[in-house]
């Protein structure tokens, strides 16, 4: 039900700080804040932790049991739970009322809050049990929070220690804090506790194994402003949700430019993909061009990979982002710095990679410390008009599936390789998707048609104009196998295979015309595995 608010007096623009009550788990800057605060003539309210470092800092403070006249119990689960406490925050200072419950019941105003919610997430990722995750849910903080939120009229409230500096600014020039500073705040401190309860809610989604929970939430903290979005006009930021999986949200820039929304986008497709190949089996390079590949190859080297993979289409791989499974090194490097390369990423790189690529200035390098779980399960988020497509992440592994040999023809050892390898590439082709592979590495990819037989066609045609620019009189699609995302709903799209010099073909299956396809690659002498999975993207 809602709740209607009586006329209430207008509060003062600056509101001065006397009492502030610091509650945090993360420690950071503590100190030097509560050291500001003091000689700003604040009085200091902490609890457990908190006061014990703000005491040995050599600075008066006051225990909150000292405040509410209540002693911490339960383990420390209720210690502000209180209304001295809350009524503290929340009193509209100038509403006799409200002055007047104040004075009856004993209640001080609290004019700045200071928490830090216990590390759920934290806790999470470093795999802590079911015990321990819960004891990590914090229920007073994000109370105080909201209800220091609500009453940003008076108070102001800080969830994190970046923030410490500019209450500390105005305190110092103001002898208090602004309207707009504390409506920032409110908004800041807002969004964190619903990020908090999003990370909460989802831990207990998987615990349940609820696939489709009746309300899901999720959140982020801001990483970077973008300049914009996929094109100038439109306003873009990244936010990272804390999942401990490496790629382009935790890796580390060394140099280059700021990334943009499409560098991010084209980058995590980069790494994800080469992140299907086993850096223990093999080195591999992949090369994205508007979120497709446009060249990925194993080789016996990195560098190896790396010609391989360009020599799939040079034209596209131009300003393309390039990401390695292994630690980049000097050879590689060499390669890559022939051409134009928007962003390149890797697990790490040695010295000889850093110094050269150093020299272009202009090229990012990333380095994330290692490779992403394939197999490993998560959530994938797209927004729709007035709401979102939540499903879970394509983790499906051509390893690990049952192949189905359904032609006259087997392949060969050579070909059953090849056809693993394209159809892991075909999982990160935008559907439909074709993918050609010879040896270890694509040689044609048709993506995003809305016709499977289109696709193959451009695959073709991409490896033809590749041969040429190569001075090759036969494109390297001869002797290839394919892959498609998904079955073939007639034969004209492996008849186009066929035409192109594909001698295998690996696709899911399914389709009411099997026979058809199947009888048509008998009749080309051609071999068919099926997957039974499908791996479309849109």
């Amino acid at each position: 039900m809602s709740v209607s608010a009586k006329a209430a007096p207008k509060a003062a623009d600056l509101q001065p700080v006397r009492r502030a009550l610091l509650s945090v788990s993360d420690k950071t800057g503590l100190v030097d804040f509560a050291r500001a605060l003091h000689e700003a003539g604040v009085e200091l309210v902490s609890t457990g932790g908190t006061a014990k470092a703000i005491k040995d800092a050599g600075l008066p403070v006051k225990d909150v049991s000292e405040l509410t006249g209540s002693p911490e119990m339960m383990d420390g689960r209720v210690k502000t739970l209180h209304p001295k406490v809350h009524g503290g925050l929340l009193a509209v200072r100038d509403d006799a009322e409200h002055r007047q419950a104040m004075e009856t019941h004993g209640i001080a105003a609290i004019d700045l809050l200071c928490v830090n919610l216990y590390p759920f997430e934290a806790t999470v990722a470093k795999g802590a049990g079911y015990d321990e995750c819960v004891e990590n849910i914090d229920i007073g903080g994000p109370a105080m929070i909201r209800a220091a939120a609500k009453n940003h009229a008076y108070v102001a409230v800080i969830v994190e220690g970046s923030d410490y500096a500019a209450v500390i600014e105005e305190l110092k020039a103001k002898k208090g804090t602004t309207l707009a500073l504390r409506k920032r705040l409110a908004q800041k401190a807002y969004a964190r506790t619903a990020a908090y309860d999003a990370a909460i809610s989802n831990w207990f989604a998987d615990e349940l194994k609820e696939t489709a929970p009746e309300w899901r939430a999720f959140g982020g903290q801001l990483k970077q402003t973008l300049r914009y979005g996929e094109n100038p006009h439109q306003h873009a930021s990244f936010y990272v949700t804390g999942e401990k999986r490496p790629g382009v949200s935790s890796a580390t820039q060394l140099q280059g430019k700021e990334l943009s929304y499409n560098n991010i986008n084209d980058t995590d497709a980069a790494f994800e993909l080469v992140a299907e190949f086993d850096a223990n089996v093999s080195p591999a390079i992949a090369i994205i061009k508007h979120a497709n590949p446009c060249g990925v190859a194993i080789g016996s080297s990195l560098a190896d990979a790396y010609r391989k993979a360009f020599a799939c289409d040079p034209v596209s791989a131009y300003g393309g982002i390039i990401a390695a499974n292994r630690k980049l090194d000097g050879a590689t490097a060499e390669e890559i710095a022939k051409i134009f390369t928007e962003v390149i990423i890797a697990p790490d790189a040695d010295e000889d990679a850093r110094r050269i690529i150093g020299a272009r200035r202009n090229l990012r390098l990333l380095l994330t410390g290692g490779l992403p779980d394939a197999g490993a399960p998560g959530l994938t988020v797209k927004s729709v008009s007035g709401g979102l497509l939540v499903q879970s992440r394509d983790n499906g592994r051509v390893d690990l599936l049952d192949l189905k040999v359904v032609t006259k023809r087997q392949p060969t050892a050579q070909e059953l390789a090849d056809l693993k390898f394209a159809f892991r590439v075909c999982k990160h082709v935008k559907s439909n998707a074709i993918v050609y592979v010879k040896n270890g590495a694509t040689v044609g990819v048709g993506a995003g048609q809305m016709s499977r037989v289109d696709s193959a066609r451009i695959a073709a045609r991409k490896a033809q104009d590749a041969a040429e620019a190569a001075g090759e009189k036969t494109p390297a699609t001869v002797g290839s196998v394919v892959a498609s995302d998904a079955f073939f709903p007639f034969a004209d799209g492996l008849l186009s295979a066929a035409e192109a010099g594909a001698t295998a073909v690996i696709q899911p299956g399914g389709s009411m015309r099997d026979d058809e396809v199947i009888a048509a690659a008998d009749e080309k002498g051609l071999a068919m595995v099926m997957t039974g999975m499908r791996h479309f993207r849109h």
